[in-house]
């Protein structure tokens, strides 16, 4: 059965043109141009992808993005944005959004974004057969982790080796898009149970009516929709390794049932009266102050300390220029192999403009751009015309600004949102442009929304 794809956004043509293409493709597709349709769509019918403009009329794609977590957390969220979106768009993957691709896009790129949300979700399933074991010689899987040549890698992986060995609970700190859970699964594979599964967790993705039978099982009839026995996450990590990652998205609740099963590292399945004995190492990660936190009473102090025996500050990759172009190439090979293709490299104009972007959304940003760029690519080296126009705009000095210009402009922007009650879509008649200019001028001048 093909995915079923619910659309919104509110350009009636585009929204036409990507349905459309969609369908070709064999997808299931219903299209939306209003929160409150969509909100009824997620509300009514199961959809397997849901795919959003990040500026609505009548709201924000964080506000459907939340909506759909809480009422259809099956529901996969990949978010459409303009230029000078990036930092909010990042927001959204901390909040369970699982890709952003930047507009204007070609909708061959759309479906690389959708595979490769698709991949993610794949790897999110945990697996209960035991993983290849490797020799204990310090080394890594190069198809896993490249350790970096900068101060801060080279610091960075130093603890990594030294807290693999030992059975401390690990707090992997940092900025989303980090890699998080490749540096825990390379903790995991420097220790005693690398033999043993590694279950990766997204706590932030599981709702809090259900995670004792995520985390602990359940069995047939204990609840509706009980329908077979099932083995949790702990279960399956017996005598491996049990990585958490959002830990700080655990509701209240969630928190007292962990905690439990760390102090007593025993588990009870939902709906069963017998305590299953569980052996379990756990590697926890958030982007949030967990202090923070803490000292507002959202997460426990106890439970902070367990999962805290040793924490860990990953560094963004802005902190750790110097390993950039190691990552290229790694990432151009793994999008090589994947695509089929051979691009030998970057062309000296996208060198430069990778070296001056900051990388809001760190490697995860930077794998995404190489492989939609190797999609793009017909040569054998990445042009600028491949890469997102916010790679390039954001890497260039800002011009000189003509104030006079500038401020006249701003100017009748304010007016005009004054003479049509701040009436969005009146106010761009009144200016004679469209609505998405209107809020991309806007936002350029910090004009409150």
């Amino acid at each position: 059965m093909a995915d079923k794809i619910l659309i919104l956004e509110d350009d009636i043509a585009f929204l036409t043109m990507l349905s459309t293409f969609l369908q070709r493709k064999e997808f299931q597709v219903e299209g939306v141009s209003s929160m409150e349709a969509a909100k009824e769509k997620l509300t009514q019918q199961s959809f397997s992808l849901l795919i959003t403009d990040l500026k609505l009329p009548d709201g924000s794609g964080l506000d459907i993005l939340e909506f759909a977590k809480q009422t259809s957390p099956k529901t996969q969220v990949i978010l459409m944005t303009g230029y000078a979106e990036v930092s909010t768009a990042v927001e959204a993957i901390k909040k369970g959004a699982l890709d952003y691709i930047s507009k204007p896009f070609r909708p061959e790129e759309l479906l690389m974004v959708m595979k490769q949300a698709k991949e993610c979700t794949k790897e999110r399933v945990p697996d209960n057969k035991p993983k290849k074991t490797l020799p204990k010689n310090g080394g890594l899987p190069k198809t896993k982790f490249v350790s970096g040549i900068s101060e801060a890698s080279k610091r960075f992986h130093q603890y990594l080796k030294l807290v693999g060995p030992t059975n401390m609970g690990v707090l992997i700190q940092g900025e989303s898009g980090t890699g998080k859970e490749v540096a825990a699964q390379a903790i995991h594979e420097y220790s005693d149970r690398m033999d043993k599964n590694f279950v990766a967790v997204d706590c932030g993705a599981i709702p809090k009516e259900i995670a004792a039978s995520e985390f602990f099982g359940h069995i047939k009839g204990s609840f509706t929709g009980a329908v077979n026995d099932k083995k949790g996450h702990f279960e399956a990590a017996h005598q491996g390794t049990l990585f958490l990652d959002e830990v700080g998205n655990l509701s209240y609740e969630n928190q007292v049932q962990l905690l439990r099963a760390l102090q007593e590292r025993k588990i009870k399945p939902v709906g069963s009266n017998t305590e299953i004995e569980v052996d379990v190492r756990i590697i926890s990660a958030t982007n949030e102050d967990l202090l923070d936190a803490v000292a507002k009473g959202n997460f426990r102090e106890d439970l902070y300390h367990r999962l805290n025996e040793f924490s860990i500050q990953i560094p963004s990759l802005n902190d750790r220029k110097e390993d950039l172009f190691l990552y290229t190439e790694y990432f151009l090979n793994a999008a090589n192999e994947s695509l089929q293709k051979n691009v030998l490299g970057l062309s000296p104009q996208v060198e430069l403009a990778f070296k001056n972007y900051n990388w809001p959304g760190n490697l995860r940003e930077l794998k995404n751009v190489l492989k939609r760029a190797v999609l793009l690519s017909p040569g054998t080296h990445i042009e600028l015309e491949a890469i997102p126009k916010e790679v390039v705009l954001g890497s260039e000095p800002k011009p000189v600004k003509n104030f006079s210009k500038d401020f006249n402009e701003k100017q009748l922007i304010m007016n005009a949102l004054e003479e049509a009650g701040h009436n969005k879509s009146k106010a761009a008649r009144l200016l004679n442009i469209t609505r998405k200019t209107l809020y991309n001028k806007m936002e350029l001048y910090d004009l409150k929304q």
